[in-house]
């Protein structure tokens, strides 16, 4: 089944990096957003999501805040 991930990033978070290697792990895609970056992702993200810590974890429109495998593998199972 194919899911559409986006984890949002910066490139000092030790979550952001354990989100990213579960899910390489579990061999899923993704792309990465680095919101230290990308002004406008991350006012999308404070849009969207009401939240400005990361990681955030987009897959298929629903939202993980931080680093939560459980809710991670909940969504990519539907």
């Amino acid at each position: 089944m194919n899911h559409d991930v986006t984890v949002y990033t910066t490139t000092t978070c030790p979550y952001c990096v354990m989100v990213k290697n579960f899910l390489k792990e579990k061999n899923v895609p993704f792309q990465e957003v680095n919101v230290q970056r990308d002004a406008a992702a991350a006012r999308k993200l404070v849009e969207t999501t009401g939240q400005m810590g990361v990681p955030q974890t987009e897959i298929n429109g629903k939202w993980v805040i931080g680093f939560d495998p459980n809710a991670i593998m909940n969504l990519l199972s539907k």
